[in-house]
Parts: structure tokens; C-alpha cells; sequence
């Protein structure tokens, strides 16, 4: 009797443990979406260039890659879980501090501190996406960082509508949200009975986990430049006015969304590799819509495309890595080891994320086509890495 009731228990602890992890990555892309979008207002409210914003993004990138660092260790001692809701606590601090900063030196604290908790919440909430797509048995991943998208979705449009409000009304209610979900029923850090494994002795094939790595620096290049600097191309280069700026997110974001709600579909029927190649081939002719764009509409149109050819990349390398990191080992040792080397293999998002913010905003400082003209070149080198993401998918795992 026991036996009968213990796998629809387990199945539904699971779904749950699921659900959890999915709103941990709706509110993370919530929360940095509210911030980019908003940045051509803080270039105005606090009188910044764009090599000011430039090095603000860097700040932010180099913190993240710090706290990304933390998530490995913290994850050992505590588990993912508690890693993640601290993680949350730091971005709420930090989103509070720049809604209502009195002056420029607070406003900059206040994104340092976010900055640390956007790294730890990156890499423990992947951490947490991995050990449940392990259990499943198959490829979910492009469905959780479609969650983040959608949730960056909600961001944009919500900015729409309160344009008219200060930032105080516009953010405050979103470190509420981000410390809702310090109650989220997300997967224990017991359910495995992870040991703490001495990473750098383990045999991992870091060889084919960096090649993986690299396509996500790419990926990361070309989303932080459509989402840092699309609102600021859109008024810098085509004079769009302010209730128009995020325009150039949404587009990107929904189109991203449908590619990953798609994703785990499209990888069982067409495999990760062809998907990988064909999206970085559509990506560079996007991004040459928008560096020659004639008007803001048709860079929308560009940044769309974009949104929709690039997005699968990330979750495939994360699902790859943790494949690659956990082949061979029996359930108690898995984790601990993936867990351990997703923190590591997330700092290749930051890498991504300075060429695309930083770099993209230094060569575009006179005029930000030169800048997108960066990633629309380099995006193209995923094309000899794409072999990388040939990997067996996960072993199921059911729950006792």
C-alpha cells in the first residue's frame, strides 16, 4: 500500500519542486528586465554618459561573476535552495536601495549589492533547474529559461505602463516579490545527499564543458546587448520617444519565449546541434537589420528575430554541462559535482555579458551601430562549437 501511494507522492512533490524553480527564474528575469529597461531614465535622472553606464554594467557583470562564485561554495555548506532565497534577499536590498537613492553614490551601492545577488541567484537557481531535469529524464531546461523570459516580458510591459511613475512606485513592489519567494517549496538540498566534492580533483572533461561555454559566452554577448543597449539604440539612433524605448525588449523577449517554450520539443525532433547552427546564422542576419536599420521599426523587426534565433542557446549549454559533469556517477555523488560545476560554468554568462554590455557600449559610444556590429560578427563562431552540444540526454532519476 505504501509503494502505490509513494510515486504520486513523489511525482507530486516533484511538479511542485518544478513550479518553484520556474517562478525563481520568472522573477529573476523580472527583476533584471525592470532595471535595463529603465536605464536610458537613470542615464537622465542621474545625468550619465554611456561610458558611465558602460562601467556601471561592468561593475555589475564583475560582482555577479563573484557571486557566482559564492553560489559554489554556499551550495556545498547549505544546498542550492538556500543559496537561491539568499540570493533573493541581496537583490531585493539592492533593487530597494536604487528606487529610492537620494543621491548618485547610494544609486550605485544599491546596483553593486544587486549585483551580487543577480550572480548567486543565476547560478543556484540552475543549479536548482538541472537536479529537477535530471529527475524527469529529459531535456526541460529551455522551458525554465523560458520562465525568465516571460517574466522579463511582464517586466517590459509593466514599465510601459508606469512610465509615468516614479521609481519608487515602479520597483519597490518588486523587492516584495523577490522575497516572496524565500517561501518557494524548491527542491532540499537533502534529496540527493550531496557530499561536497573537491572540484578541481574530480576528472571532469573541463575540455568539452569549456567548449559548451563558449557558445554561452556568445549567447550572452548578443542578449545583454539587445536588452542593455536595445532601448538606448532606439533613442539614441532613431530618436523613438520614452513610452516607445522598450520597445526594443519586448519584441526581443517574446520571440524569445515562444523559441523556448518550443525548445524541449524542438530538441527531441531536431537535436540541439542543427537548432544551435541555424540560430546563430539568423542571429547575424538580425543584428545586420539592425545595424543598417533606416528607422526604429525596422530595428524592432531586427531586435525580433533576434529574440527568436538566439534563445535556446543558454539552456542547451546548461543541460549539456550538467550531462557532461554528471556522467557516470551514482545519485548521491551527481549533484554535489553538477551543482559545483554549474557555479563555475555560469561565470561564462558574465564573460558574455561584458562583450555585450561593456564592450558594445564602448565601441558604440559615438553611435551605437559600430557597437552592434560587434556581436552580429561574432556570433557566428558558434557555428564550429555547435558539435559540443551532441550529449546523451539525463538518466531519469525517480524520486524514493
Amino acid at each position: 500500500m505504501r509503494s502505490a501511494t509513494a510515486a504520486p507522492q513523489a511525482a507530486t512533490a516533484l511538479s511542485r519542486h518544478r513550479a518553484a524553480v520556474a517562478a525563481a527564474f520568472a522573477v529573476q528575469g523580472l527583476l533584471f528586465i525592470s532595471l535595463t529597461t529603465r536605464l536610458p531614465r537613470f542615464q537622465r535622472i542621474w545625468d550619465l554618459s554611456e561610458l558611465f553606464v558602460s562601467g556601471l554594467l561592468l561593475m555589475v557583470v564583475l560582482l555577479a561573476g563573484a557571486g557566482s562564485a559564492l553560489a559554489e561554495l554556499a551550495a556545498t555548506r547549505m544546498g542550492s535552495a538556500s543559496t537561491l532565497r539568499a540570493g533573493f534577499a541581496l537583490q531585493a536590498v539592492g533593487l530597494g536601495a536604487v528606487a529610492v537613492a537620494p543621491q548618485r553614490a547610494v544609486f550605485v551601492a544599491g546596483l553593486a549589492v544587486y549585483g551580487l545577488g543577480l550572480g548567486i541567484v543565476d547560478a543556484a537557481s540552475n543549479m536548482q533547474a538541472v537536479a529537477v531535469e535530471h529527475r524527469y529524464g529529459r531535456t526541460i531546461l529551455p522551458s525554465f529559461h523560458g520562465a525568465w523570459t516571460a517574466g522579463g516580458i511582464v517586466a517590459t510591459v509593466v514599465t510601459i505602463a508606469v512610465t509615468r511613475l516614479g521609481l519608487v512606485a515602479g520597483l519597490l513592489p518588486l523587492c516584495v516579490l523577490a522575497l516572496g519567494l524565500l517561501a518557494a517549496p524548491l527542491l532540499p538540498a537533502g534529496a540527493d545527499t550531496p557530499v561536497a566534492p573537491d572540484v578541481a580533483a574530480l576528472d571532469v572533461p573541463w575540455r568539452k564543458i569549456a567548449l559548451l561555454g563558449a557558445a554561452m559566452v556568445l549567447f550572452y554577448m548578443v542578449d545583454t546587448a539587445a536588452t542593455t543597449w536595445g532601448p538606448v539604440f532606439l533613442k539614441s539612433v532613431h530618436q523613438a520617444p520614452d513610452w516607445l524605448l522598450p520597445l526594443a525588449t519586448l519584441p526581443y523577449l517574446v520571440a524569445s519565449l515562444a523559441t523556448r517554450l518550443a525548445g524541449d520539443a524542438a530538441v527531441a525532433r531536431l537535436g540541439a546541434v542543427a537548432l544551435v547552427r541555424v540560430g546563430a546564422l539568423v542571429a547575424c542576419a538580425a543584428l545586420a537589420v539592425i545595424v543598417f536599420s533606416p528607422s526604429w521599426p525596422v530595428a524592432v523587426l531586427g531586435f525580433t528575430v533576434l529574440g527568436g534565433s538566439v534563445a535556446v542557446i543558454a539552456p542547451l549549454s546548461f543541460s549539456a554541462a550538467a550531462v557532461v559533469a554528471g556522467g557516470g556517477l551514482d545519485p548521491e555523488a551527481r549533484r554535489a559535482r553538477v551543482d559545483a560545476v554549474i557555479a563555475r560554468f555560469n561565470q561564462f554568462n558574465y564573460v558574455g555579458g561584458l562583450l555585450g554590455a561593456v564592450l558594445t557600449g564602448v565601441v558604440g559610444a559615438d553611435s551605437l551601430r559600430p557597437g552592434f556590429a560587434v556581436p552580429m560578427v561574432l556570433i557566428l563562431a558558434i557555428l564550429p562549437l555547435a558539435g559540443a552540444f551532441r550529449a546523451e540526454p539525463a538518466t531519469r532519476h525517480t524520486p524514493s
